[in-house]
């Protein structure tokens, strides 16, 4: 391995380690002093965030055209279905991946 690329490795590796320990060094280990902005935050993101993902695949789906969306639509619909039975992020999206992939291949 070239010394450039362990840099790198070094740098992302460095970086990671101070913006996952920053809150603790922030806040205190307890999590005390946590500002009300910061907590609302930490409850609207994720789902904004969801939204924004699904919006971004689906953002080229072209409804008009064969397969008219049919492998999106069941991919989506799968990843909602398996996580509201088992509420496994993992499984649903793993399961929902994969029916795409095979839904790609057959159409």
């Amino acid at each position: 391995m070239e010394m450039r690329h362990l840099s790198i490795i070094l740098a992302v590796a460095g970086i990671t380690a101070i913006l996952r320990l920053l809150p603790f060094l922030l806040f205190g280990r307890k999590g005390r002093n946590i500002p009300t902005w910061l907590m609302y935050l930490s409850q609207v993101l994720p789902s904004a965030i969801i939204g924004l993902l699904v919006v971004y695949s689906l953002r080229s789906v072209n409804p008009f055209y064969p397969p008219y969306g049919l492998p999106e639509l069941l991919g989506v619909a799968t990843a909602v279905l398996m996580h509201r039975w088992k509420h496994n992020t993992l499984l649903s999206v793993f399961s929902a991946t994969a029916l795409y992939m095979i839904l790609l291949r057959l159409f």
